[in-house]
């Protein structure tokens, strides 16, 4: 019987794997970032107007490019979904309606939102579907049927889940469309809702304008009012410490799990973050979701880790999603680990070489790496130009600090060029 229901569990998981509708969505904080997204494997993006989006200083979209990018979207055959995942209050509600309606002329994919009054403006002014924002802390199944029956097509579940939690939900539920995030920042406070900003800066996470003190170096002892004398040290060492500064999220070699759960959408957090953020870990998982289709994940997986290591970040963890955090969650530095530098991205190849602006500094002879949407390179630097002629040394400069590049071989159009530091 043992054997039976273990070979019945292997056929099931490999029917989840090989039929699993993956959708690999990540940030677009502006239309150019949305291109290189799609470019270098996203199935979806998201993005909003900066009034309405819990990244209110890093998002650069207006009305016009965002119809781009959901223009861009569907010319590629991918989705685009528009976030209004403010918790709202009375002012924001001035002209939400307005701008619902003029965003869904676009015909955007999905709306993501969290509070229940702005999804009910969604609902009755628009046919968009709705997804609902991972701020809404969604943790258990009776909960994920309450947004279905409202009309929810996608849950964002909370990061606090488990996957044997998000297993039942499915299971309980199994005809609405569940996405978890798989990468990115975490923040300490339970899926987002954070009131330390508001509190210390006057800066209100929850509409957007978080200033992450979190991220903070704090030192001291902590008094509690009615124990006075009774002191809860927060020093670790002589440079204080981070009690707050989460690690940041990676699960891709989870993916299988999460897809035999249920999962359809694997999202990366990071509006706010470069270009070329989003093109290595769009590149990371893309590979590591075909990887897992070919069942060669485990082939794959080595070089997709150090990929994920390539980028800036604060060193990673599994978060909740094999259980209740452990320790060493915590990362004890403000500087995140850095250990390449992107010189430039790759403009278009002309007859001085790859054009490309500047982003840090290298010099002919330099070996470098050039990412591009389906494999990285070895490469070197053999001859740099810029408008004055040959030199030895490029420097980032202004906007119009362009350069000219030659290496080994020709490279596509928004091919990442970077060195190890």
């Amino acid at each position: 019987m043992e054997t039976r229901v273990s070979v019945e569990k292997i056929v099931n998981f490999l029917y989840n794997i090989l039929t699993m509708k993956s959708e690999l969505i990540l940030p677009a904080g502006d239309l150019y970032k949305a291109k290189i997204a799609y470019l270098y494997g996203a199935n979806a993006c998201y993005g909003g107007l900066a009034k309405y989006s819990l990244r209110k200083a890093e998002v650069d979209f207006d009305f016009n490019t965002l119809k781009e990018a959901i223009d861009l979207a569907h010319s590629l055959g991918k989705k685009f979904y528009v976030t209004f995942n403010i918790f709202a209050h009375n002012y924001n509600l001035e002209k939400i309606e307005e701008d619902i309606k003029k965003i869904a002329a676009f015909g955007p994919d999905a709306i993501i939102a969290s509070d229940p009054g702005v999804i009910n403006f969604v609902r009755e002014n628009s046919d968009v579907p709705i997804h609902l924002s991972t701020q809404a802390n969604t943790t258990n199944w009776q909960s994920v049927k309450f947004w279905k029956d409202l009309g929810v097509k996608r849950i964002v579940l909370a990061r606090e889940l488990t996957t044997q939690e998000i297993k039942e939900i499915h299971n309980k539920v199994p005809d609405i469309e569940l996405e978890v995030f798989v990468h990115g920042a975490m923040c300490v406070s339970y899926s987002g809702r954070c009131l330390l900003s508001a509190v210390m800066t006057g800066r209100e996470a929850n509409q957007g304008d978080c200033a992450q003190p979190c991220r903070w170096l704090y030192k001291g002892q902590i008094e509690e009012r009615l124990r006075p004398g009774e002191f809860f040290p927060i020093e670790e060492d002589e440079k204080g410490t981070y009690i707050f500064n989460s690690k940041d999220l990676r699960l891709i070699d989870h993916l299988d799990k999460l897809a035999e759960a249920g999962v359809t959408g694997f999202k990366v957090e990071g509006r706010n973050k470069s270009e070329y953020y989003v093109a290595s870990i769009a590149y990371a998982y893309k590979h590591a979701i075909e990887g897992i289709k070919k069942g060669k994940l485990k082939a794959v997986l080595p070089e997709l880790l150090e990929e994920t290591e390539k980028i800036n970040y604060r060193g990673y963890t599994t978060g909740f999603l094999l259980g209740k955090a452990k320790e060493g969650e915590v990362y004890p530095d403000r500087v995140s680990i850095r250990k390449y530098n992107l010189l430039g991205v790759i403009e278009k190849n002309e007859k001085a070489g790859a054009k490309l602006l500047t982003r840090n500094q290298y010099k002919v002879g330099d070996d470098v790496e050039v990412l591009t949407p389906d494999e990285v390179f070895h490469d070197k630097i053999l001859d740099i130009f810029d408008k004055n002629g040959q030199v030895a040394i490029a420097n980032p400069g202004t906007k119009d600090h362009i350069v000219w590049v030659k290496m080994g071989q020709e490279y596509s159009e928004f091919s990442m060029i970077r060195k190890k530091i």
